[in-house]
């Protein structure tokens, strides 16, 4: 009975998949220092959670990026799966489970609606042109169609439509 070990969270690849460890690097790293070396991955949508002063989890947008990156050698940290980490990553990643989904951009936004919500309950009068106006709402008709676009090919591509 005292010599029982707690059983290691364990954590299966298909559980976290966007996931990845990054260990044994320098215990003076820093948050920066870790988000230079992924620097590629910034784009594509990257966070990193810290488990101690050598490991931390690198949260990617998608299984493909996380495997991806694991595939590249970085000259500064290793990287493995999630599966394969240590017993205090693992614990991290489970407890932290619900706020580790994949990193997602920032949809594009504009400040049309805020501007109207403050001018009205201010009573103040607009000191944009008409033009702008226009060009503002141009392109949130553009916004819009693209959108729209994209939902029917995205579902045109699971029907199997051209």
């Amino acid at each position: 009975y005292y010599g029982a070990e707690p059983a290691a969270p364990d954590i299966s690849d298909d559980e976290l998949p966007h996931v990845i460890e990054i260990y044994d690097f320098p215990s003076d790293f820093r948050t920066e220092d870790l988000m230079r070396v992924f620097c590629s991955y910034q784009k594509k949508g990257f966070d990193i959670k810290w488990v101690d002063d050598t490991h931390a989890l690198g949260i990617f947008s998608s299984p493909i990026t996380a495997r991806d990156a694991l595939s590249t050698k970085h000259l500064m940290v290793k990287t493995r799966p999630l599966s394969q980490g240590t017993r205090a990553s693992k614990a991290k990643a489970r407890a932290y489970a619900e706020y580790l989904q994949p990193a997602k951009e920032r949809p594009e936004t504009s400040a049309v609606l805020a501007r109207r919500l403050v001018i009205g309950a201010l009573g103040v009068r607009s000191n944009q042109t008409p033009a702008q106006r226009d060009a503002e709402r141009r392109k949130l008709q553009e916004a819009q169609e693209r959108k729209r676009l994209e939902n029917k090919q995205r579902e045109d591509a699971w029907e199997g439509r051209d």
